[in-house]
């Protein structure tokens, strides 16, 4: 991790707003790190965020590079930052003011990962292409086109436990959440552990479904601007957030195809109806089914359609019609 200073200029509403740079980036959670910058409750900072592969992966790469990642370096966070006040029993609010994508972005199947890693034991990889600036919905090969929703997949702050922690898995205290709804409009709330918070954002994304099912969404590299507050005193078990508006708008437009999962297991479900539909995608439009998954991860939404009538429950594999027709 390097800590060279960040550099500071005026932001659109009058306050300070900071800009970190991707090498700022560190590959785990640990309150022994050293912030890269120091911010009072209410500045905005904008933070370069690197792709979830950390510069493995680029737009020349081809599906032997899959093979060849080295796990110790995927999902690099920006930061960390410290945020002045900020003390354990305090939230802090994470307002995400804008994305701004880089027009480039990745998708693969990596062997071992994924809701149905034992099925798809092959790597793939998808490489994408889109216009950064009207974000238009980005061309899936001969098959159809995908609507885009930039946002970060990773944001959190330092756990309390002492040493380094898996960037990996998602924390109480936020981390690789993967939630596309966390774009920009959003207000993040992240229970504080240790003092100063420790903010770090990472893991962009130009898509995903919710589930994120093969593992991958569309990573793309991107800068985030952000303002960080404080809530003080206010004790809270898990995350939660805020949004503008509607979420799924930008799916909704065709209606959507749903396969179901029925079972007394919900991950046996899950794998279920993704498997379905991965297999209708196959049938239908005669797509390689590890396209079909990798094209699910991205656009498909996983949901818990009941889980009250014992002793099945039911989950739903929603799949937008919009982008395949």
């Amino acid at each position: 991790m390097t800590t060279t200073p960040a550099h500071v200029h005026s932001a659109t509403c009058g306050c300070p707003r900071h800009t970190i740079h991707h090498a700022q980036s560190h590959h785990g959670w640990d309150r022994a790190l050293p912030p890269v910058l120091h911010v009072a409750p209410g500045e905005v900072v904008e933070f370069e965020v690197a792709e979830a592969s950390g510069g493995q992966l680029s737009p020349q790469s081809s599906v032997d590079d899959v093979g060849r990642l080295d796990f110790g370096r995927i999902n690099p966070v920006t930061g960390p930052v410290f945020v002045d006040g900020a003390e354990p029993g305090d939230l802090l609010k994470v307002t995400l003011l804008s994305f701004e994508p880089s027009g480039w972005g990745w998708t693969a199947n990596i062997p071992g990962f994924g809701l149905l890693a034992d099925e798809f034991e092959a790597p793939a990889l998808q490489l994408w292409s889109y216009d950064p600036a009207t974000l238009a919905p980005a061309l899936f090969g001969a098959w159809g086109r995908v609507p885009l929703k930039p946002f970060a997949g990773t944001l959190g702050v330092a756990p309390a436990a002492p040493g380094l922690h898996s960037i990996v898995p998602p924390r109480r205290v936020g981390g690789n959440l993967d939630v596309r709804d966390l774009a920009a409009g959003v207000e993040l709330y992240l229970p504080v552990e240790v003092s100063g918070a420790l903010f770090s954002i990472g893991d962009t994304h130009a898509a995903q479904g919710d589930g994120e099912v093969c593992g991958t969404a569309i990573e793309s590299p991107m800068k985030v601007a952000l303002r960080l507050d404080l809530v003080k005193d206010r004790p809270q078990a898990f995350p939660h957030f805020v949004t503008p508006g509607p979420v799924t708008r930008h799916l909704d437009a065709r209606g959507y195809e749903v396969t179901m999962g029925i079972g007394p297991d919900l991950m046996a479900a899950a794998r279920a109806a993704v498997r379905g539909m991965v297999e209708r995608l196959a049938a239908r439009h005669g797509m390689p089914p590890v396209q079909a998954y990798l094209l699910c991860s991205v656009c498909g939404d996983l949901r818990i359609s009941e889980i009250v009538d014992l002793p099945n429950w039911t989950v739903s594999f929603y799949f937008p019609r919009v982008v395949l027709e």
